[in-house]
């Protein structure tokens, strides 16, 4: 890519521009170019020229919820500008606003011819990631119409059928055909001597399926107006720490993002429920482990979270076993999908199941969720769900027959099904990888975690004695296990995984502090991870590493193999302050934050894994989502761990 891309976001709608304020429509190994809503492109191209010529930006478009910018004509120094554009555009439910306002510089009247090229591919997200599969689409059809006040684009396959509404204000002069499929909007505008002119465009996009009655809102400023409004209920109540004001702006803007990432599902009685997506550009959708994590960090501050995820799991929970979907009875939902290649089942992802740890982690939410809130109904009413995941962790998962929680490869879908889920991020401190079955270290931690709080309230709920004791039993032979297979004396350190055989997977990773997160460890073990992590070639200074980078493994722009994640290092400040390692849990919570501060107070997805003693600020990780939910409550959880210390 040519130029940055900035994203603006709303609910299971995000544009992204360049710094003009254009959409090009390239494809890129970067953030996707476009307006999506659920999974697909409506906007493919919206390009802004002027006489003819792009104009340059004077100011580019700035990080923030609605995209500025300000451009001239091309020229030099001896050209002054006749003219400048002011161009403002947000995003809202299903649509794209943009005010334009051209002004001229000239004591003279003039003519300007401003015109729009705009196009809408309806590309399905999964289409334009990198990586080179290509899908059919035998009988696919797009259509073009221009309308009184702008135009329509089309697209139908079969019965899938998603349309994109382009309005203006004034009409255009003219729709032009451009010889590719696109189509130019074009206006010839009068202007006085200095005088100023101004357009208002609307877009609409219908999604498949979408029979809502949206409005758009007629400007950027309305749509601006409403996120704020939305953003300050998310900010409302939440006592940020007076004493450490980096911390506090950091718990502010994750709140903040988080109000942008809620996006609409179903609870267990057809209700709907707003839910965290995981994050943008490429997961703006429900994933069952992001929204667990993050409802469980804002928990103490946002019990809502909590009350709106667990019911939209549920509703989601598999009842029967499906093989391109890694169903199974009792399991909890991994990724939500509502795109055209997963509505023609295409890719597994529609409802797909390739999560170890998302089943354990719903009993987990549930439990401190009730502990915190003393919801009984809510407990009561999802008894059934959270019997059904206990049952899933003992047969399908793994506990009774393999001792631990496993997973295996799914050549259609996830190599991987822990939270670290890209191909090779489970490997040997030399970084081969294990065959087989894989039990990964901390999604034993979260079973047991899961069979603790569940027998909590079987015992204080649902008056089942006998379950709770068959639970906290389990929980107890679970943690002996453990700490027998998993423990390396060599190290003073618990593998990552075993493998199909019972092997030690020896590199040393951070999902160790998952364990103390869970409390798995004896307290003297845990002790020694704790301190362990913060060892140079662990804690890079900007938090804790996926990996330890004195192995063979480790490469500091590994997605899972030597990156820094605010959310990995928020679990591990958690787990560090549970056994008591206070300074330590201060420590990284100071790294996350300076972190943070460097970058307007937002923690993105995940940072590269470089040493602050080598590289005085954080160097960003080239893919990573620029919101996302886990990360956005990150601060809340170091704020839980650490409090304003």
């Amino acid at each position: 890519m040519t130029e940055r891309h900035h994203l603006l976001v709303h609910g299971e709608t995000f544009a992204a521009v360049g710094d003009g304020g254009d959409i090009s429509g390239v494809r890129g190994v970067g953030s996707p170019d476009g307006l999506f809503v659920r999974d697909a492109r409506h906007l493919s191209r919206w390009q802004l020229t002027v006489d003819g010529a792009v104009p340059e930006a004077l100011t580019p478009v700035a990080d923030g919820d609605t995209a500025r910018c300000v451009l001239v004509p091309r020229g030099g120094r001896q050209e002054p500008p006749a003219y400048t554009l002011f161009r403002e555009q947000a995003v809202g439910d299903g649509s794209f606003v943009e005010s334009l306002r051209v002004t001229s510089n000239l004591p003279t009247p003039t003519t300007v011819r401003l015109a729009i090229t705009a196009d809408a591919d309806f590309t399905d997200q999964f289409e334009l990631r990198s990586d080179h599969r290509t899908y059919s689409k035998t009988g696919a059809t797009r259509s073009r119409h221009v309308l009184d006040h702008g135009l329509e684009f089309t697209y139908q396959r079969g019965e899938w059928r998603s349309r994109t509404t382009v309005s203006a204000e004034p009409a255009p002069d003219a729709v032009e055909e451009t010889g590719t499929g696109a189509r130019r909007l074009v206006w010839t505008l009068d202007l006085d001597p200095h005088g100023t002119a101004e357009l208002a465009l609307r877009v609409m996009a219908r999604p498949h399926g979408d029979k809502r009655a949206l409005r758009v809102p007629r400007s950027p400023a309305a749509l601006n107006d409403q996120l704020i409004a939305l953003e300050g209920e998310f900010v409302e109540g939440v006592s940020f720490p007076t004493g450490w004001p980096e911390l506090a702006a950091a718990c502010a803007r994750g709140l903040a993002d988080l109000a942008s990432l809620q996006i609409p599902a179903r609870g267990l009685d057809g209700e709907e429920v707003r839910v965290p997506a995981a994050g943008a550009p490429w997961f703006l959708t429900l994933l069952g482990r992001d929204a667990l994590l993050t409802s469980l960090f804002a928990l103490p501050y946002r019990p809502a979270l909590a009350a709106a995820t667990l019911p939209a799991l549920a509703a989601t929970q598999a009842e029967e076993t499906g093989t391109a979907s890694v169903a199974q009875p009792g399991k909890i939902v991994h990724e939500v999908r509502h795109g055209e290649l997963a509505h023609f089942g295409q890719v597994p992802y529609g409802r797909y199941y390739g999560s170890v740890d998302a089943t354990p982690l719903f009993l987990v939410l549930l439990g401190a969720y009730m502990e915190h809130t003393g919801d009984v109904a809510l407990a009561r009413r999802l008894e059934p769900h959270a019997r059904a995941a206990v049952a899933w962790m003992l047969d399908h998962g793994g506990l009774t027959s393999r001792g631990y929680l496993v997973y295996r490869a799914d050549r259609g879908g996830l190599a991987n099904q822990n939270w670290k889920d890209s191909p090779g991020a489970i490997c040997r401190a030399d970084g081969t990888r294990p065959s087989g079955p894989v039990m990964a270290a901390g999604a034993q931690g979260y079973a047991y975690d899961a069979l603790r709080r569940t027998a909590g309230l079987s015992r204080t709920v649902w008056a089942d004695e006998t379950y709770a004791a068959l639970l906290e039993q389990a929980a107890g032979d679970l943690r002996d296990r453990f700490q027998r297979d998993f423990w390396m004396p060599e190290h003073s350190f618990p593998a990552l995984a075993l493998d199909g055989e019972g092997r030690q997977v020896d590199a040393l990773a951070s999902d160790a502090g998952h364990l103390l997160w869970s409390g798995l460890l004896d307290k003297e073990y845990g002790e020694l991870v704790g301190r362990r992590l913060l060892e140079p070639d662990f804690f890079s200074g900007w938090g804790v590493r996926t990996l330890a980078a004195d192995q063979p493994a480790y490469h500091p722009l590994s997605y899972h193999r030597g990156s820094v994640w605010p959310h990995d290092n928020a679990l591990i400040t958690l787990g560090l302050a549970r056994y008591g390692l206070h300074d330590e849990a201060r420590t990284v919570a100071h790294a996350l934050v300076e972190a943070a501060t460097t970058t307007g107070h937002r923690l993105p997805e995940v940072l590269a894994g470089y040493g602050r003693d080598t590289h005085p600020e954080p160097v960003p990780y080239p893919h990573a989502c620029v919101r996302e939910s886990r990360s956005a409550t990150a601060p809340l959880a170091l704020l839980t761990a650490v409090g304003g210390a």
